[in-house]
């Protein structure tokens, strides 16, 4: 994307979590080269990128060959994000979390059952993905203030059309927590490689008593260690409850070349 002569990836920040190029392996030094002496050409003056995990092209890459070409290169931890390598099993994963955590996940499942049947199940169909959406959003919007102000019609378009794209190519997972066959609380994923990337997540407020929110991104994780997932990646942001589910930060960076 260019704006008055800054290039920059087209994914917005605000709904992507990991920006990076696609760059063929072996082929990094070539194409980078081959791109910075293109947008010297167009007389762009600054490639910011943000979103940058550290293991990304841009930082292992890019970089290095900017300043080898003489540009300047200015790179800044912007945010945290959050993993979590999944055991074999759901106790050892139990086992993983501290005492005071561990008796809070269980009390609070415990509560859960005891307030009527609980249903945790995963959605990967499209239409059913679809069917599912209206609610989701619902309870998107409901949940707080700050995430009612976040969905604008624009965003809710998004929501829906990402939803579309990304179950067309069953990288989708709409994990669906019910409690007497109510939807009280549902998470967005996407499932690729083994991982399971936490994008988002609603819940009903009626049942925010119950946890109903934090304990279907338990049972999430559950469903992972089950299929034998190799880990559960929260995503952009340091909420506190990533930590007590066990998940261990990383940094996120950006990155500015001014290219002269």
């Amino acid at each position: 994307m260019l704006r008055e002569a800054i290039a920059s990836f087209i994914g917005s920040s605000d709904v992507c979590d990991y920006l990076d190029f696609i760059v063929a392996p072996e082929m990094e030094r070539d194409f980078f080269e081959t791109l910075l002496q293109y947008l010297k050409q167009k007389h762009i003056r600054c490639l910011d990128l943000k979103s940058l995990r550290p293991d990304s092209t841009v930082l292992r890459n890019l970089a290095s060959a900017a300043e080898n070409m003489g540009h300047t290169v200015i790179s800044n931890q912007e945010d945290v994000s959050v993993n979590l390598d999944l055991p074999e099993t759901w106790n050892k994963y139990l086992a993983m979390l501290n005492a005071k955590q561990r008796h809070e996940v269980k009390r609070k499942l415990n509560r859960l059952s005891e307030a009527g049947n609980i249903d945790y199940y995963s959605v990967t169909d499209k239409m059913v993905i679809n069917n599912h959406m209206d609610t989701f959003l619902k309870m998107f919007s409901e949940s707080s203030k700050d995430k009612a102000a976040f969905l604008t019609p624009r965003m809710e378009s998004f929501f829906r059309l990402m939803a579309n794209a990304m179950s067309d190519i069953r990288l989708l997972r709409l994990g669906v927590l019910q409690l007497d066959t109510v939807p009280v609380a549902m998470t967005i994923c996407f499932d690729y490689d083994g991982c399971l990337y936490l994008y988002n997540s609603s819940y009903n407020p009626q049942y925010a008593s119950l946890s109903v929110g934090l304990l279907c991104k338990v049972l999430c994780i559950k469903a992972g260690i089950e299929e034998r997932k190799k880990s559960f990646d929260f995503l952009k942001g340091g909420e506190a409850y990533k930590y007590r589910l066990g998940g261990r930060e990383f940094p996120i960076y950006n990155c500015q070349i001014a290219i002269v």
